[in-house]
């Protein structure tokens, strides 16, 4: 098959003076793009690069594929991510992960976190700040978590995101407002142990693995996973799987992954971020549906490796549930069923919970 493949490099970009170093921070770079070009040829496919943006659009008419693996984060708006997937189903172009709406949904953090709420799922509380005067009204007991609600990949996050009076959340929500240019979620911060689930499937899908985040120094309950615990994960960040919990805890993890992963509408592959309160609860946090795949890196990445995937059967995953989702013969590709008996359904014994 021709497989094209939409992405955003950072080197398309370029920072503007005052800009902070993480404004680039979502998008790829060619070492990821020709990752996933190799291994899609590995697996017996045409890769043709297609890029995106406007670029995308030049290349889509003129390089006709069967499928888009996308990767495309897009530019500018909450509605950034769904640039791409829109214009695919417009051309009836099939494509992999998430369609336009929940790409748009899992963006807004504030949505997303009141689409789970609809459906029971807990999540901590939180109000979205518009301009410096709404955070007078903000009445959610202290410590709270402050973040741009419009970005991923840990973007404007770092140790100042925690704050614990008055003064430190007016001048967080003003730094915020003023760099980054979106509304701010403030949210209660959660001082347990913190979990990204990674899951695949449609209808009925399955949770690949999960894996703990936890300090290399420090405590857990100060843990903020930032910008700069991502950039040197291996120095600051030790990645457990399976994560030190007991089996009940295990499971309730899993629960409330695979719940906002279907309420959310996420299709083929999603990374669920989840943290534990006080009372050792699970909370959704955020919903990534277009995760990295940066090998060696990315938190799906690491993820996989732990649960023996190795990175071009994660790839090959990704494609057979869109393959299958299209009705396209994935025999010919790919095996779903494999994957999900090396992964979530039947996990290796390593990877029992407790």
């Amino acid at each position: 098959m021709k497989i094209g493949i939409a992405y955003d490099l950072k080197n398309d970009f370029s920072i503007d003076e005052g800009r902070p170093d993480d404004w680039l921070e979502e998008y790829d770079s060619e070492h990821t793009i020709q990752a996933v070009q190799d291994e899609i040829e590995a697996l017996g496919h045409d890769a043709i690069p297609l890029g995106g943006g406007r670029s995308f659009l030049k290349r889509i008419g003129t390089a006709p594929v069967d499928l888009v693996f996308n990767l495309a984060e897009g530019s500018k708006g909450r509605n950034r991510e769904t640039h791409i997937p829109a214009l695919l189903e417009m051309l009836e172009i099939p494509y992999t992960n998430s369609d336009p709406l929940t790409l748009a949904l899992t963006l807004d953090k504030e949505m997303a976190k009141r689409v789970v709420m609809s459906e029971g799922i807990p999540t901590p509380a939180f109000k979205l700040i518009k301009n410096a005067m709404d955070t007078e009204h903000i009445d959610l007991p202290f410590p709270l978590f402050v973040k741009p609600a419009y970005e991923g990949s840990s973007k404007g996050i770092g140790f100042h995101s925690r704050v614990n009076n008055k003064e430190a959340l007016r001048h967080e929500v003003h730094r915020l407002l003023g760099t980054y240019g979106t509304p701010v979620l403030v949210e209660t911060f959660l001082p347990g142990k913190e979990f990204t689930v990674g899951i695949l499937g449609n209808g009925f899908p399955y949770v690949l693995g999960m894996m703990e985040l936890t300090p290399s120094e420090g405590s857990v309950e100060n843990f903020i996973y930032s910008v700069t615990m991502k950039r040197e994960c291996y120095q600051r960040v030790q990645y457990r799987c399976p994560p030190d919990v007991p089996p009940s805890l295990f499971c309730r993890i899993e629960e409330v992954a695979l719940d906002s992963y279907r309420v959310l509408g996420c299709r083929d592959v999603a990374r669920i971020d989840i943290r534990l309160d006080e009372h050792g609860t699970p909370h959704f946090l955020e919903a990534n549906p277009l995760p990295g795949l940066t090998p060696g890196y990315s938190d799906l990445v690491i993820l996989a490796d732990f649960m023996g995937l190795a990175y071009r059967q994660l790839i090959d995953a990704i494609l057979c549930h869109a393959f299958e989702r299209y009705g396209i013969d994935g025999r010919a590709y790919g095996d779903v069923s494999l994957v999900m008996g090396q992964t979530g359904q039947r996990r290796p014994a390593a990877y029992q919970p407790g």
